[in-house]
């Protein structure tokens, strides 16, 4: 295995947590969600935007290397996915309370692993770490919308 590959993996992986044996999807959108009131939330809206299009890269690029060193089709191990969504969950919130941050942890993962259409199509329809990386933006996506129009619909 190259440097290449090694950093792949580490980015991918997010270091430690995608090796986490029990659910490292979950503790990927977990560790996306302690950072993000230190490393995404304070950016303002064109710096997150820049911040997900980066990962969104970054992500795809790390993710089908992942897959070909890795020998697997999206590793369970592979977890920088969880980044870009659990961020696009939060993308409509500058500041938000715990209630929002705990929702919108619950909301993102039960789309992430349920993949209603048309997340499972995006997934599938998507070659390798672009297939990996999309579906998780498209959860956050209807994530955060769905979260939004609640935190409207509360005044």
């Amino acid at each position: 295995m190259n440097a290449l590959d090694r950093l792949a993996l580490e980015l991918s992986t997010l270091g430690p947590v995608g090796r986490i044996p029990q659910a490292p999807g979950t503790w990927g959108s977990a560790a996306a969600l302690l950072l993000a009131p230190w490393i995404f939330l304070p950016l303002p809206l064109w710096g997150r935007l820049l911040a997900l299009a980066g990962i969104l890269v970054l992500g795809t690029w790390a993710a089908t290397r992942a897959e070909t060193v890795l020998g697997a089709t999206d590793p369970g191990c592979v977890v920088i996915d969880e980044v870009l969504g659990q961020w696009t969950a939060l993308l409509p919130f500058a500041a938000p309370s715990l209630w929002t941050l705990f929702a919108a942890f619950v909301l993102f993962r039960a789309l992430d692993v349920a993949k209603p259409w048309p997340i499972r199509l995006v997934e599938r329809s998507l070659p390798k770490g672009l297939g990996v990386m999309a579906d998780d933006l498209l959860a956050g996506a209807l994530a955060g919308a769905l979260l939004f129009v609640l935190s409207l619909a509360q005044g």
